[in-house]
Protein backbone atom coordinates (compact mmCIF):
# COMPACT_ATOMS: atom_id res chain seq x y z
CA UNK A 1 0.00 0.00 0.00
CA UNK A 2 1.39 3.17 -1.17
CA UNK A 3 2.11 5.68 2.03
CA UNK A 4 1.01 9.03 2.17
CA UNK A 5 3.61 11.78 3.26
CA UNK A 6 2.76 13.87 6.37
CA UNK A 7 2.68 16.91 3.92
CA UNK A 8 0.20 15.73 1.69
CA UNK A 9 -2.00 14.34 4.71
CA UNK A 10 -1.64 17.70 6.27
CA UNK A 11 -3.00 19.26 3.33
CA UNK A 12 -5.73 16.82 2.73
CA UNK A 13 -6.97 17.65 6.34
CA UNK A 14 -6.63 21.57 5.20
CA UNK A 15 -8.96 20.92 2.68
CA UNK A 16 -8.89 22.61 -0.48
CA UNK A 17 -8.65 26.11 -0.85
CA UNK A 18 -7.80 26.02 3.24
CA UNK A 19 -4.47 28.42 3.41
CA UNK A 20 -1.24 27.14 4.81
CA UNK A 21 -0.70 28.75 8.53
CA UNK A 22 2.52 30.13 8.88
CA UNK A 23 4.62 28.06 10.91
CA UNK A 24 5.74 31.05 13.14
CA UNK A 25 1.81 32.10 14.23
CA UNK A 26 0.88 31.70 17.17
CA UNK A 27 -1.13 28.12 18.61
CA UNK A 28 -4.76 28.26 17.29
CA UNK A 29 -6.35 28.22 20.52
CA UNK A 30 -3.95 31.51 21.59
CA UNK A 31 -5.07 33.37 18.73
CA UNK A 32 -8.88 32.73 19.86
CA UNK A 33 -8.13 33.62 22.95
CA UNK A 34 -6.86 36.79 21.77
CA UNK A 35 -9.80 37.30 19.40
CA UNK A 36 -12.68 36.62 22.14
CA UNK A 37 -10.91 38.71 24.57
CA UNK A 38 -10.69 41.57 22.32
CA UNK A 39 -14.36 40.79 21.57
CA UNK A 40 -15.56 40.07 24.67
CA UNK A 41 -13.89 43.35 25.69
CA UNK A 42 -15.55 45.56 22.90
CA UNK A 43 -19.40 44.03 23.29
CA UNK A 44 -19.54 42.04 26.21
CA UNK A 45 -20.20 38.24 26.19
CA UNK A 46 -23.55 38.93 24.92
CA UNK A 47 -23.02 40.65 22.26
CA UNK A 48 -19.94 38.11 20.70
CA UNK A 49 -21.01 34.93 18.80
CA UNK A 50 -18.69 32.38 18.47
CA UNK A 51 -18.76 32.31 14.92
CA UNK A 52 -17.87 36.81 15.54
CA UNK A 53 -14.52 35.22 16.87
CA UNK A 54 -13.69 32.55 14.21
CA UNK A 55 -14.10 35.63 11.32
CA UNK A 56 -11.97 37.75 13.69
CA UNK A 57 -9.27 34.81 13.26
CA UNK A 58 -10.17 33.80 10.15
CA UNK A 59 -11.20 30.60 10.85
CA UNK A 60 -14.08 27.75 10.60
CA UNK A 61 -16.73 28.07 13.71
CA UNK A 62 -15.70 24.33 13.75
CA UNK A 63 -12.40 25.16 14.83
CA UNK A 64 -13.18 27.62 17.77
CA UNK A 65 -15.68 25.05 19.04
CA UNK A 66 -13.27 22.40 18.73
CA UNK A 67 -10.87 24.04 20.92
CA UNK A 68 -13.86 25.77 23.03
CA UNK A 69 -16.96 23.91 23.13
CA UNK A 70 -19.09 26.32 24.54
CA UNK A 71 -19.00 30.39 24.70
CA UNK A 72 -19.03 29.87 28.54
CA UNK A 73 -15.97 28.25 28.56
CA UNK A 74 -14.29 30.87 26.13
CA UNK A 75 -14.99 33.18 28.09
CA UNK A 76 -13.72 32.16 31.53
CA UNK A 77 -10.33 31.16 29.77
CA UNK A 78 -10.18 35.14 28.17
CA UNK A 79 -10.33 35.53 32.15
CA UNK A 80 -7.79 32.94 33.17
CA UNK A 81 -5.41 34.16 30.48
CA UNK A 82 -6.14 37.96 31.47
CA UNK A 83 -5.34 36.82 35.08
CA UNK A 84 -2.56 34.88 34.65
CA UNK A 85 -0.28 37.95 32.91
CA UNK A 86 -2.01 40.39 36.11
CA UNK A 87 -0.41 37.72 38.50
CA UNK A 88 2.79 37.69 36.76
CA UNK A 89 3.20 41.03 36.66
CA UNK A 90 2.42 41.95 40.20
CA UNK A 91 3.58 38.82 42.22
CA UNK A 92 6.73 39.86 43.03
CA UNK A 93 5.52 43.51 44.18
CA UNK A 94 2.55 41.65 46.17
CA UNK A 95 5.05 39.36 47.77
CA UNK A 96 7.58 42.25 48.58
CA UNK A 97 4.79 44.46 50.17
CA UNK A 98 3.10 41.09 52.57
CA UNK A 99 7.41 41.26 53.57
CA UNK A 100 7.39 44.48 54.48
CA UNK A 101 3.87 44.56 56.32
CA UNK A 102 4.35 41.73 57.99
CA UNK A 103 8.06 42.39 59.27
CA UNK A 104 9.38 45.20 57.95
CA UNK A 105 9.12 48.95 59.79
CA UNK A 106 7.12 52.00 58.26
CA UNK A 107 9.41 53.13 55.68
CA UNK A 108 9.47 49.79 53.96
CA UNK A 109 5.71 49.52 54.24
CA UNK A 110 4.77 52.31 52.56
CA UNK A 111 8.19 52.22 49.87
CA UNK A 112 6.60 48.50 49.07
CA UNK A 113 3.15 49.47 48.23
CA UNK A 114 4.33 52.61 46.52
CA UNK A 115 5.82 50.35 44.34
CA UNK A 116 2.73 47.93 44.29
CA UNK A 117 0.48 50.61 43.17
CA UNK A 118 2.83 51.51 40.77
CA UNK A 119 2.98 48.36 39.11
CA UNK A 120 -0.45 47.90 38.48
CA UNK A 121 -1.12 50.95 36.85
CA UNK A 122 1.50 50.32 34.59
CA UNK A 123 0.17 46.89 33.50
CA UNK A 124 -3.43 48.31 33.33
CA UNK A 125 -2.36 51.03 30.79
CA UNK A 126 -0.28 48.57 28.81
CA UNK A 127 -3.15 45.80 29.01
CA UNK A 128 -6.53 47.88 28.55
CA UNK A 129 -8.10 45.04 27.16
CA UNK A 130 -8.14 43.48 30.79
CA UNK A 131 -9.67 46.99 32.33
CA UNK A 132 -12.45 46.78 29.57
CA UNK A 133 -12.87 42.96 30.10
CA UNK A 134 -13.56 43.21 33.80
CA UNK A 135 -15.94 46.22 33.09
CA UNK A 136 -18.39 44.52 30.58
CA UNK A 137 -18.54 41.83 33.58
CA UNK A 138 -19.12 44.32 36.16
CA UNK A 139 -21.89 46.17 34.02
CA UNK A 140 -24.32 43.20 35.33
CA UNK A 141 -23.17 42.81 39.21
CA UNK A 142 -24.95 39.75 40.04
CA UNK A 143 -23.75 37.56 37.27
CA UNK A 144 -20.45 35.68 36.74
CA UNK A 145 -19.55 35.76 40.42
CA UNK A 146 -17.25 33.11 40.19
CA UNK A 147 -14.84 35.06 37.64
CA UNK A 148 -14.56 37.78 40.36
CA UNK A 149 -13.43 34.92 43.19
CA UNK A 150 -11.09 33.14 40.51
CA UNK A 151 -9.33 36.17 38.54
CA UNK A 152 -9.84 38.88 40.67
CA UNK A 153 -10.22 38.39 44.63
CA UNK A 154 -6.91 36.06 44.65
CA UNK A 155 -4.76 38.95 44.36
CA UNK A 156 -6.75 41.31 46.09
CA UNK A 157 -7.37 39.08 48.83
CA UNK A 158 -3.47 38.60 49.61
CA UNK A 159 -3.25 42.59 49.50
CA UNK A 160 -5.93 42.87 51.98
CA UNK A 161 -4.72 40.71 54.30
CA UNK A 162 -1.02 42.44 54.63
CA UNK A 163 -2.79 45.30 55.20
CA UNK A 164 -4.72 44.03 57.71
CA UNK A 165 -1.71 42.40 59.37
CA UNK A 166 0.14 45.85 59.47
CA UNK A 167 -2.80 47.42 61.28
CA UNK A 168 -2.59 44.39 63.68
CA UNK A 169 0.80 45.42 64.48
CA UNK A 170 0.50 49.37 64.83
CA UNK A 171 2.35 49.74 61.69
CA UNK A 172 -1.00 51.80 59.31
CA UNK A 173 -3.85 52.58 60.60
CA UNK A 174 -6.02 50.59 58.73
CA UNK A 175 -9.61 49.42 59.07
CA UNK A 176 -10.91 48.84 56.30
CA UNK A 177 -8.54 46.63 53.66
CA UNK A 178 -10.92 45.66 51.30
CA UNK A 179 -12.51 49.36 50.67
CA UNK A 180 -8.59 50.50 50.22
CA UNK A 181 -7.89 48.05 47.48
CA UNK A 182 -11.11 48.02 45.60
CA UNK A 183 -10.76 52.15 45.76
CA UNK A 184 -7.71 52.00 44.30
CA UNK A 185 -8.54 49.30 41.74
CA UNK A 186 -11.47 50.81 41.00
CA UNK A 187 -9.48 54.26 39.89
CA UNK A 188 -7.02 52.80 38.63
CA UNK A 189 -9.77 50.74 36.19
CA UNK A 190 -11.46 54.85 35.49
CA UNK A 191 -7.77 56.55 34.87
CA UNK A 192 -7.51 53.13 31.57
CA UNK A 193 -10.95 54.46 30.48
CA UNK A 194 -10.30 57.68 30.25
CA UNK A 195 -6.76 56.84 28.86
CA UNK A 196 -8.91 55.61 26.00
CA UNK A 197 -11.21 58.08 25.59
CA UNK A 198 -8.82 60.56 25.24
CA UNK A 199 -6.33 58.56 23.07
CA UNK A 200 -3.46 56.85 24.17
CA UNK A 201 -0.75 59.05 22.60
CA UNK A 202 -0.02 62.16 22.78
CA UNK A 203 0.22 65.59 24.94
CA UNK A 204 -3.15 64.36 26.95
CA UNK A 205 -2.12 60.76 27.56
CA UNK A 206 0.78 61.80 28.71
CA UNK A 207 -0.75 63.91 31.75
CA UNK A 208 -3.18 61.87 31.95
CA UNK A 209 -0.71 59.29 33.00
CA UNK A 210 1.86 62.13 35.45
CA UNK A 211 -1.39 63.19 36.61
CA UNK A 212 -2.94 60.31 37.86
CA UNK A 213 0.16 58.86 39.17
CA UNK A 214 0.90 61.74 41.41
CA UNK A 215 -2.93 61.17 42.64
CA UNK A 216 -2.01 57.89 43.62
CA UNK A 217 0.71 58.12 45.55
CA UNK A 218 -0.88 61.47 46.93
CA UNK A 219 -4.20 59.03 47.93
CA UNK A 220 -1.33 56.90 49.49
CA UNK A 221 0.60 59.30 51.71
CA UNK A 222 -2.62 60.99 52.41
CA UNK A 223 -4.43 57.53 53.75
CA UNK A 224 -1.09 56.35 55.75
CA UNK A 225 0.27 59.97 57.31
CA UNK A 226 3.43 59.95 59.39
CA UNK A 227 1.61 60.41 62.14
CA UNK A 228 1.58 57.04 64.20
CA UNK A 229 -1.26 55.37 64.32
CA UNK A 230 -3.88 56.31 67.26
Amino acid sequence: MRKTSPETAAATRRGPGRPRRDAGAPPTRERILVAATDLFAERGADGVAMRDIAERVGIDVSSVHHHFPTKAGLLDACFARVFAAERDALDADVDALRSALVTGDRADALAALHQLVETFVTFLEDHPHTTFLWLRRWLDPTADTPLDEAYALPIYSRVEDALLAAGGRGLLAEPTPHVTVRSLVWATHGHVTSLAAAGRDGVGAARERREFRAFVHRFIDRLYPDASPS
